[in-house]
């Protein structure tokens, strides 16, 4: 029997933490890609330093003659990308700081299995892909991670907009709420670090300019007296992102997905293009178990998909719904056959996956975003729920 009364913490990072400002820079290179081609193959990978960005990988066009051209324009990409996130510090600057690129053509071996013997394309990789939807939420996402990103995305549009101008790009959330009876019902504590730009701002002083835009985003009656608050708990700030400690593309695959709630497969997902079912398995995963949960199947749902490289259709589909089910997992797991077509390209074109539409997905979590007018997010929509239940 699951519990029912404890408490739960997730975590979040800012876009100015030193793994998302690589995530970011690594989906903006995929986004450029595919702007220009649908099918191009990208798996790029960013490191990040004091004064330093790596970016290396492997990449393809259909003509692959455009290719020299296009890795010309990749340090201007992550340059513009440091620029908008707002680092002009003196020892990590947009404008300053060295761009190594060292992208190139993708593996004739990799290519063999994701294109497939018989013309029928394979998954890019073997590997396992979970997705998870809870009704604890009206985005039907875990409460602690939701509303760790909601601080942090908050806090960004307050230093963007030049309403809090000490405040700095590379920050971190940590929510801990309690539940009972399996719902959320009160914050714990909130723990709270951000960059700041003066060295005389004490953490009393931080509090009171983020306090505020915590509470605003928070559900009021969860904040008590009893609520523990640790805002920039070691002190000063000042020097954050890369100069403060190195960034890689892909070490935030928990931040990125449900916070610790649900199991993770172990895949990244910046820099890689919709062929790797590490990216668009987990996406299409998530799709159906929100679809379960917003058919009234279940209160939660966690999805898994199983596959291996250059094999087309996934190995093996699993559906657990945590005791709370109206119908048999197995059932589920026989509708979802009927429904959806979960090879690489059925994934690819039931969501619109080969578009431009990554580099948003790169902070603040790739689930629990409402579904956007150009396709992206769409592995948020519900649109299943009713194939679903006539499926069963």
């Amino acid at each position: 029997m699951s519990r029912k009364n404890y408490i739960f913490t997730s975590e979040s990072v800012s876009e100015g933490h030193p793994d998302k400002v690589c995530d970011r820079i690594s989906d903006a290179i995929l986004d450029a890609f595919i702007a220009e081609d649908p099918l191009a193959r990208v798996a790029c990978e960013t490191f990040a330093t004091t004064n330093l960005v790596v970016i290396g990988g492997e990449v393809g066009l259909t003509d692959q003659a455009k290719l020299k051209d296009f890795m010309n324009s990749v340090p201007d990409i992550a340059r513009a990308c440091i620029r908008d996130i707002g680092y002009e510090q003196d020892k990590f600057h947009w404008n300053t700081c060295e761009i190594q690129n060292h992208l190139h053509e993708q593996s004739a071996h990799i290519a063999q299995g994701v294109t497939g013997e018989r013309g029928e394309e394979g998954a890019g990789d073997q590997g396992i892909m979970f997705g998870f939807a809870t009704d604890e939420t009206p985005e039907l996402m875990p409460a602690p991670i939701h509303y760790a990103h909601a601080i942090l995305r908050r806090l960004t549009e307050a230093r963007k907009s030049g309403a809090e101008p000490t405040l700095r790009p590379d920050a971190k959330s940590q929510l801990s709420l309690r539940y009972e009876d399996g719902k959320p019902v009160h914050v714990e504590n909130v723990v709270l670090s951000t960059q700041h730009a003066h060295d005389h701002q004490s953490s009393a002083d931080i509090r009171a300019i983020v306090e505020p835009y915590i509470r605003e985003v928070l559900p009021a009656e969860w904040i008590t007296d009893a609520t523990e608050w640790h805002v920039n708990p070691t002190g000063t700030f000042v020097i954050g992102g890369p100069d403060g400690d190195a960034g890689l593309t892909g070490r935030k695959i928990i931040v990125d997905t449900y916070g610790g709630a649900a199991p993770h497969g172990g895949g990244a997902f910046s820099g890689k293009d919709p062929t790797k079912v590490d990216r668009s398995a987990a996406y299409v995963a998530r799709y159906l178990a929100k679809n379960v949960v917003a058919a009234g199947m279940a209160g939660k749902c966690t999805i898994q998909l199983a596959y291996a490289i250059g094999v087309a259709r996934p190995l093996a589909i699993y559906a657990d719904t945590h005791g709370t089910g109206e119908v048999d997992p197995a059932a589920i797991e026989q509708a979802i056959r009927k429904t959806i077509d979960l090879t690489p390209r059925g994934i690819r074109e039931h969501l619109g996956l080969n578009r431009p539409i990554y580099a948003r997905t790169s902070a603040y979590g790739h689930f629990g975003r409402p579904p956007e007018a150009d396709g992206g997010f769409s592995w948020e929509r519900t649109d299943l729920a009713e194939a679903l239940k006539k499926a069963i």
